[in-house]
């Protein structure tokens, strides 16, 4: 490893978010960038947010006013068994503004290649675009604060203490630099004299990292491989002869608004339904059937228009659709957050979004007797669920998953992972531990996108659902990982009816339509956000309507889409598309192990 590669990935180590729009305050979106060098994914110090609202004004203004008396003027680290190394910062400024490498910088530019070298003057001219409002509200939060004193462990004082309070004092002063905040910058207002790096314990970040890209390559592989097999038995179905799914159905539809008030929990909800437009039966003009409701629920920091496009297809088909928004953790919410007028998401989020979900039920089951654009029109004996990342988690509780407190302990005290949904997983663990009533009856099947539930639901948790679940994943979502968070899930469910949509090279925002204008809490970093979705919402809407139609209404003439060759008919590079319909815990582990055998 060259000294200038292991500068770069022991300072610039860990992960951030778009939030979920979506799992982790999209504030924490800002938080992290990707960088691919030579193949492997390093992750970087990108920016932090908001300011606390309990600070009065005049203090604030007095903390951003103020220039610190001294600055960080050299980088150190002891890199066994060669002794100390350092690098001043002033070398580190010259690099990014004129390309130059000093003598001070040359001994670990030899060790770089130019590709390395170039990327590494981008990270240290790259400007990020906050306030230090947003930076202070960002990091004065539980999940902020979580985030800073991980990296504090690797950027240490000059006395070897975690850097946690000088980094944060360096994040705000530097946001309200007229320059920007950047990497240097953060270095040049950093309290103390030299940057010490904890160089072990990057390496030993970094090492876990490239570990886990490995397993998460293997068994992509694996999965991919398994399910070309599974297309074996049905290589004579012409797709091609049968209806494209990926198109609109028959049905036009009409949306209607409602604003839902659960007055007990002081949470109001904004819902729309979108309602097909009843086809007439024989010469009375009868309305058809009522419609199957399915219900959807969005992901941190995001809104119900987030999956719109899902609604309306699935309207398009005959599905009554609820979209709803949660108040405690929608994009609003998170935009009051941000301008200090709301505190953070609060833990019990995880009890009151699958009871904002029971309580539309009930409103509406209740309407659905008075209101003429309800009446008669839903069949609340057919319900179904479809949620993104914290709304996955949200829909996997009202089919039967329940709580792990225990795994909870174990993985949150303390929270040594990688995997950056943990952040928001382990919230859960301050809430009492007992038993939540959060399944409903009514719901008979459930699809869960990028969820997050490896922890605060966990096997044992996950192993309650009763009915039928379709899980989707990203090969490239970093926010809700796809080993931990989904594929690892998927041998914990014992329904016999489950499925594993697995689409390559897609992110945790790849699902996202383009929000409102209102519910772009932040943007996503470009790097973030993976390659063009569209193809991607072509697969989401026709496998939603095949295993609805086929686990929800019991119609067989769908089973044959819940197939792996009607994956392979419908894949596009480079959102290449797998399904799988079993996996089992002695698969998932041969395929860690890379084992050729199983090739």
């Amino acid at each position: 490893m060259s000294a200038i590669s292991s500068l770069l990935k022991s300072s610039v180590h860990l992960y951030a978010p778009r939030v979920d729009s979506k799992i982790l305050p999209t504030a924490f979106a800002e938080i992290v960038k990707t960088l691919y060098i030579n193949d492997r994914i390093v992750i970087c110090l990108e920016v932090m947010k908001k300011f606390l609202k309990y600070f009065s004004l005049g203090l604030i203004s007095t903390l951003l006013s103020a220039a610190p008396s001294f600055g960080a003027e050299r980088i150190s680290f002891f890199y066994a068994p060669f002794g100390e190394f350092s690098l001043s910062t002033k070398s580190l400024e010259t690099f990014a503004k004129e390309g130059k490498i000093t003598s001070d910088l040359e001994l670990y530019a030899r060790r770089a290649t130019p590709e390395q070298l170039a990327q590494l003057r981008q990270l240290l001219q790259q400007r990020f675009n906050v306030t230090p409002t947003l930076v202070s509200q960002f990091t004065y939060s539980p999940i902020g604060e979580q985030v800073v004193r991980r990296l504090g462990e690797l950027l240490l004082t000059e006395a070897h203490q975690n850097g946690f309070y000088a980094l944060r004092g360096a994040l705000i002063i530097a946001a309200n630099d007229p320059q920007g905040l950047t990497v240097v910058n953060i270095i040049r207002r950093f309290p103390s004299a030299t940057i010490r790096l904890n160089f072990t314990e990057g390496v030993k970040i970094v090492n876990n990292l490239s570990e886990l890209l490995k397993d998460r390559d293997a068994v992509v592989a694996y999965l991919r491989q398994q399910a070309l097999l599974g297309t074996i038995t049905t290589a004579n179905i012409d797709f091609s002869q049968k209806p494209d799914l990926r198109q609109p159905g028959k049905f036009s539809f009409e949306k209607v608004y409602f604003e839902l008030n659960d007055v007990k929990r002081s949470r109001r909800l904004p819902v729309d339904v979108y309602i097909p437009q009843a086809k007439t039966q024989g010469s009375n003009n009868q309305p058809a059937s009522p419609f199957p409701l399915i219900v959807i629920s969005h992901g941190l920091a995001s809104d119900r228009y987030a999956l719109a496009y899902l609604a309306q297809h699935l309207a398009s088909y005959g599905f009554a659709v609820a979209a709803l928004d949660h108040p405690g953790s929608n994009s609003q919410r998170f935009q009051q957050y941000f301008a200090g007028l709301a505190g953070p998401p609060e833990p019990r989020e995880f009890i009151d979004r699958p009871l904002d979900v029971k309580y539309v039920l009930d409103e509406l089951q209740r309407l659905a007797t008075v209101n003429a654009s309800l009446k008669g029109k839903i069949n609340f004996q057919q319900v179904g669920a479809i949620g993104h990342s914290f709304g996955g988690y949200t829909v996997l509780t009202l089919a039967g998953a329940k709580l792990n407190f225990a795994q909870l302990r174990r993985d949150c005290y303390p929270n040594r992972s990688l995997n950056l949904s943990l952040l928001l997983q382990c919230q859960a663990s301050e809430l009492a531990p007992k038993d939540y009533s959060l399944q409903d009856s009514r719901i008979k099947a459930v699809m869960a996108i990028n969820p997050i539930n490896s922890s605060v639901l966990g096997q044992s948790g996950l192993s309650q659902i009763k009915v039928p679940a379709m899980l989707v994943t990203g090969s490239q979502d970093i926010f809700a990982p796809a080993i931990p968070e989904q594929i690892r899930p998927f041998t914990w469910l014992t329904d016999t009816n489950k499925y594993l949509l697995l689409i390559q090279n897609a992110t945790h925002f790849t699902a996202l339509e383009e929000s409102t204008p209102s519910g772009n809490v932040l943007p996503v970093p470009s790097g973030l956000l993976g390659p063009e979705p569209t193809v991607a919402y072509s697969y989401l809407k026709a496998f939603s309507v095949a295993f609805l139609e086929s686990n929800l209404l019991n119609n067989p003439e769908y089973q044959v889409y819940l197939q792996p060759a009607y994956a392979q008919y419908v894949s596009q590079n480079p959102l290449n598309l797998s399904l799988l319909t079993s996996l089992t815990t002695e698969q998932f582990t041969q395929a860690l192990k890379n084992d050729p055998k199983q090739k």
